[in-house]
């Protein structure tokens, strides 16, 4: 005897949709707590080594544990926490060896990523990069903390569309958590610069929007590697910038 199928109970169906509803909303809140930790973590008003409390944030942004967790895990794919066994969330911190690590990784792989993105970047996009290119050499003359807020965010933006375009996603996301885990010590380096002596980054920022004009692969390359070795070497005379970190 064929038993007949059971046709799906109206309960059911409810109950199925409350769920999908619910998720969703998670979803919506860990991304909204995310992008509130990550530009507050980018913007230095959490330092390296801060300790992050799942009950301030969930109670800050009217939001269940669930998500913020979620959050968390999200941040720490992206090289910003540091998740600890029975001790909670942190702003990832480094010390000089851990970054001057990084940094000869990213002389390595930048270069590589450019010179994959060089000849995909329409002309569209390459005005932009020399537009910020000419952006940044503005904002050189006015110096405070603002304005280093200001470099940081256009510099990022500038460095990372000229590599958009590599169509290696993979190598494309491990940059950008490069990128991450330095903003705090390119910051503090920034400042150690001064805007007086900025001029050195706009010079080779410049150099590197000719040859990306030119599509001048092998150029491109040779300068980013210059542009990020010698940041590297200044950052090796400063080991007061990791001091407490």
């Amino acid at each position: 005897m064929v038993k007949a199928k059971r046709e799906p109970a109206q309960n059911d169906t409810h109950a199925s949709s409350d769920k999908t509803a619910e998720q969703h909303a998670e979803t919506v809140a860990s991304r909204r707590v995310a992008n509130a930790l990550r530009t507050s973590i980018l913007d230095g008003t959490l330092r390296p080594g801060a300790r992050i409390y799942q009950e301030e944030i969930a109670e800050r942004f009217g939001a269940s544990r669930l998500p913020v967790r979620e959050a968390f895990r999200m941040l720490e794919s992206e090289g910003l926490v540091t998740l600890v066994p029975n001790s909670g969330a942190w702003v990832s911190q480094l010390n000089l060896k851990e970054c001057v690590e990084i940094y000869k990784i990213r002389e390595r792989i930048e270069p590589l990523a450019l010179s994959e993105s060089i000849h995909r970047l329409d002309d569209a996009t390459i005005a932009r990069i020399e537009a910020l290119c000419d952006e940044i050499e503005r904002g050189t003359e006015t110096p405070g903390t603002s304005d280093i807020e200001h470099f940081l965010r256009l510099d990022r933006e500038f460095h990372l569309l000229t590599y958009q375009a590599s169509g290696m996603p993979s190598l494309n996301t491990m940059v950008e958590r490069f990128w991450n885990t330095t903003q705090h010590y390119r910051r503090a380096y920034t400042k150690l610069l001064g805007s007086e002596k900025r001029w050195i980054i706009n010079y080779e920022h410049r150099l590197l929007v000719e040859a990306i004009k030119r599509r001048d692969a092998e150029e491109a390359e040779r300068v980013l590697y210059g542009h990020i070795r010698r940041t590297r070497k200044e950052l090796e005379q400063h080991d007061d910038l990791f001091e407490g970190e």
